[in-house]
């Protein structure tokens, strides 16, 4: 199997994370998109058959209501302490080492290229979710909270080992995922988690066969998406959801961003993230950067001084890739909107030193960085440190790009 496949299974896992799938209850094709009711549905377990199934116990709810906001807030110290309280009453079931996992996979988020110091913890938790919800559903294969945990682990496993490059992990990880995937379509109706995987594969399988036409053939193994339902489903889990409306509204974030004439919803539901989770780093960077994007500069500027201010005080989260969005804002704005170069030359310095902190020096920030100097010190007769900063661009820029061909006129007629 090619490595271009392997990316398509990571891509389509992304939703899993704490999902299990739900078919549509309407016709995908001529129903209306808003009148999504998923109360309606063929098979239902009984009420003695969800008896015990800590997802959807709503007293567990309630006390865990703190701890998922500590966890998509980066306070992960006091999420963890709920947590290993749930694990001291529930020691085997696999919904606290599910969560100790996803808070560790949260450590990891913010520069997932370089944070591997806790990939044998997250591993180790998923393992062990793992381990006691196969023993719920070989006791039981009507427990379909098992899986559940089981699509949700697995996909876990997947999504971090196609990070690190294994994928003879990916492919055995991808293929269970998807498996108890499709079991717990038995369990649909009973909460708006269960839409959110089915949400995702709506949206995706759709973006993929339109972004990816070598796809295609692999595609038609994969369930018929629907774009605009996907969306619905989205808004649905991200209004009604409890442990998925975070990850549902990352997504409907994600995805109307891609969209046209959606930006500025996007922008909204942006807001929205960072306002509930204003120390979530990953959070925090998205919402500046779509600011940027739609040209709300002031808000950018202040939202870019609040990551630098949290990267200096060393708060969870707040690294190297965080400074090099904010950093990029400010530049740009000193440079074009308040007009202070030298506070500008001060910033995209700073951008450059923490692209190669983390070695992100091919990305556009790093690039536009360079280029903006070289500008800048063109623009004051600087011809020594114009050419440095546009031999900076001529090396690392695509070959082809509108700024590789400008450095390499400069250079040439310098």
């Amino acid at each position: 199997m090619s490595k271009t496949f392997y990316s398509f299974l990571l891509l389509l896992l992304l939703p899993v994370l704490l999902h299990a799938q739900q078919p549509d209850t309407i016709s995908r094709q001529e129903a209306p998109i808003r009148n999504i009711d998923i109360e309606n549905v063929d098979v239902l377990p009984s009420a003695a058959a969800i008896d015990g199934w800590l997802l959807l116990d709503k007293d567990i709810q309630t006390e865990l209501d703190g701890a998922m906001h500590n966890l998509y807030n980066f306070k992960y110290d006091k999420a963890e302490k709920q947590f290993r309280s749930l694990r001291r009453r529930y020691p085997q079931h696999p919904m606290p080492y599910f969560l100790m996992g996803l808070t560790t996979w949260w450590k990891i988020m913010p520069n997932i290229a370089q944070t591997k110091q806790y990939d044998n913890l997250l591993f180790a938790y998923m393992d062990t979710a793992i381990t006691y919800a196969t023993r719920l559903y070989e006791a039981d294969n009507k427990n379909y909270e098992a899986c559940f945990f089981l699509a949700a682990a697995y996909g876990f496993d997947a999504r971090l080992n196609g990070e690190r490059h294994n994928w003879r992990r990916v492919t055995v990880s991808s293929k269970r995922a998807l498996d108890y995937l499709e079991i717990s379509k038995q369990a649909n109706g009973l909460s708006p988690e269960f839409l959110c995987g089915q949400a995702l594969i709506n949206y995706y399988s759709v973006w993929l066969s339109e972004t990816y036409k070598l796809l295609r053939p692999v595609l038609l193994f994969f369930p018929k998406g629907n774009q605009q339902l996907g969306i619905e489903q989205l808004r649905m889990v991200a209004n009604n959801g409890f442990y998925a409306a975070p990850e549902a509204k990352y997504f409907l974030m994600k995805v109307l961003s891609e969209q046209k004439n959606s930006a500025r919803e996007a922008l909204a539901v942006a807001q929205q993230l960072h306002q509930t989770y204003p120390d979530n780093a990953y959070f925090e960077r998205l919402y500046a950067m779509l600011c940027f994007n739609e040209g709300e500069f002031w808000e950018c500027e202040k939202v870019s001084k609040d990551i630098l201010d949290k990267l200096n005080r060393g708060l969870p989260g707040y690294e190297g890739t965080s400074g090099r969005y904010a950093s990029y804002f400010m530049g740009w704005i000193m440079q074009n909107k308040v007009r202070n170069l030298a506070k500008a030359k001060e910033y995209y310095q700073r951008c450059i030193v923490f692209a190669e902190s983390t070695s992100e020096t091919q990305s556009g920030f790093y690039l536009y960085a360079n280029l903006n100097l070289a500008h800048l010190a063109n623009g004051e007769k600087d011809v020594r440190r114009a050419k440095q900063y546009y031999s900076v661009v001529a090396e690392r820029a695509e070959r082809k790009s509108d700024m590789c061909r400008e450095a390499h006129i400069y250079l040439k007629n310098n």
